[in-house]
């Protein structure tokens, strides 16, 4: 449904953009203050990894539906009741007592997460049109890589001079103000012609999907890939099996109620689209890079570089700098160039620098400060035109679904770079500190105990460890390892991202308009 243009439109954008802040700042606050945080509710490396992924997993697992359910009932409404959900879940979060609880809250935060940012999406696609829809996605994209660098820092500040709890309560005057600046000024949207009813058989499937493929991965370094230290089978191949499984089942189910014209969770057709198509698969890489190196890069900070949670913070504001100054050159850039240029430009860019990160680390911190700059101004230039190229031949009535279908794919990108990089980090600093302690005098004994503190707490005791005389050489050993392991990981990142960018190469170089209206028609 398009809507005529309105003076407080940019009001409403404002609110968007504060509500869009909000959600990806609480995807990467966290990084920072993680070493703290496992120290402080005795976190172990799978629930540390939980507590990122589970935000991610359910966020992506709902978008879909909440995507469908703006479109029926109203994109403004499913906004503020994400915004409720939202900012419970942040309560509940800076009030945990144990990792569990913990989880709980983060999983909460997803929801209220879920219904919020479709309805940003679809909200924007119904209210702007011509230039004012380019801003107003740059101004989008911009909010997604600037907050994704600044929540580091917030986070960094809160965990070293307050607390980490404020992490999650900083959320509740800011969601206030979003509250208030959508009922003043964001007008409702919704589809009149979407048929009614909700697919609760395809939201299943695709949520237990979702849930195999990502348990899988991150508890593979608990339970191995196929059997446990105890000999046990491990339930990680079954777990994957079923995701896949389910995954195969979902497409199925939706392709046989769309051809029966029923109800669908998502419409399939829109990847006839090939901007949709490539765009979607290079947004689902791309997450995964982005949000894996983000997760990794502050254990090894802290872990092993001697940073503090506010120094991390400070060191990765500088990605947050070329992200801001880099977004104000974008829409110029755009017009002489073309959306899907600057895409590959500033994927070129984040490959680059993640490249030169695996080889620099340790480094110092002007080194990684440059590095982490010409990162951000990729994430500038890519992010935000990324997003209007995968909507840009999609038809307004489709909106909904087509913002949920992309933002699940960032969101299973997001939890499986945590998972699979995460998981990686793990692994080899695992790997490496019980091999290189296998080649030192310290007794067995006392190798399997650092073993396991390092393992469980993902790198974040060995401070703690190279402080005591007692354990100082062992320490000294597996802060090399998480070095190494920092280094494989972020290779793997570099990557990835790569591969995002040969994605786009299949992206269209311009709209065509036959393929929408053809979409639009079917």
């Amino acid at each position: 449904m398009e809507t005529t243009p309105t003076p407080r439109r940019w009001l409403a954008m404002a609110s968007i953009a504060l509500g869009v802040a909000l959600v990806i700042m609480d995807a990467t606050i966290v990084n920072v203050a993680l070493p703290v945080v496992i120290e402080d509710l005795h976190l172990d490396a799978t629930q540390a990894q939980w507590m990122n992924a589970v935000y991610s997993l359910v966020f992506a697992a709902l978008m879909l539906t909440s995507g469908r359910l703006a479109d029926l009932y109203g994109r403004r409404l499913m906004f503020i009741i994400g915004m409720v959900i939202f900012g419970v879940g942040s309560v509940l979060a800076g009030s945990a007592i144990g990792p569990t609880m913990l989880i709980a809250a983060r999983l909460l935060q997803g929801v209220g997460a879920a219904a919020i940012l479709p309805s940003t999406l679809s909200t924007i696609n119904a209210l702007f049109t011509g230039r004012d829809r380019g801003v107003a996605f740059a101004i989008y994209g911009s909010t997604i890589g600037g907050m994704a660098a600044v929540g580091p820092l917030v986070g960094g500040w809160l965990a070293t001079d307050v607390s980490w709890r404020w992490a999650f309560w900083l959320n509740l005057p800011f969601l206030l103000i979003a509250f208030v600046l959508a009922l003043v000024a964001m007008p409702e949207t919704r589809d009149p012609n979407i048929r009614r009813g909700i697919d609760i058989v395809g939201t299943l499937l695709a949520s237990i999907a979702l849930a195999g493929i990502v348990f899988a991965l991150i508890e593979s370094s608990t339970y191995g890939w196929w059997k446990q230290d105890s000999g046990s089978v491990s339930p990680v191949p079954f777990a994957l099996v079923t995701g896949v499984l389910m995954l195969w089942a979902f497409v199925s189910w939706e392709r046989a109620r769309e051809a029966k014209q029923k109800v669908v969770l998502t419409h399939l057709g829109l990847f006839k689209i090939r901007s949709f198509r490539y765009g979607a698969i290079a947004a689902l890489i791309v997450s995964l890079g982005e949000f894996g190196m983000l997760f990794t890069l502050p254990l090894v900070l802290q872990g092993a570089m001697g940073y503090d949670a506010l120094g991390t913070g400070w060191l990765i504001l500088s990605l947050a700098v070329g992200t801001f100054l880099i977004s104000g050159m974008v829409p110029q850039l755009t017009r002489r160039l073309g959306e899907t240029t600057v895409v590959r430009i500033g994927l070129g860019l984040e490959a680059l620098a993640v490249g030169a990160l695996a080889l620099t680390l340790p480094g110092h911190a002007w080194q990684l400060a440059v590095i982490l700059f010409v990162y951000g101004a990729g994430v500038g230039m890519a992010t935000a035109q990324l997003t209007s190229v995968i909507l840009s031949q999609v038809p307004v009535k489709r909106s909904g679904e087509a913002s949920g279908m992309q933002t699940t794919v960032r969101q299973l990108g997001s939890a499986l770079g945590v998972a699979l990089l995460g998981g990686l980090l793990i692994t080899s600093l695992t790997t490496g500190t019980r091999d290189g302690l296998a080649k030192t005098q310290i007794p067995p004994a006392a190798q399997s105990q650092v073993v396991e503190i390092v393992h469980s707490s993902v790198g974040a005791a060995i401070p703690s460890l190279k402080a005591a005389p007692q354990t100082k050489a062992a320490a000294e050993v597996a802060q090399d390892a998480l070095v190494t392991a920092a280094r494989y990981s972020t290779g793997v990142a570099s990557g990835v991202l790569l591969i995002g960018l040969l994605a786009t190469l299949a992206l269209p170089a311009s709209t065509r308009r036959e393929e929408s209206e053809a979409l639009s028609e079917a």
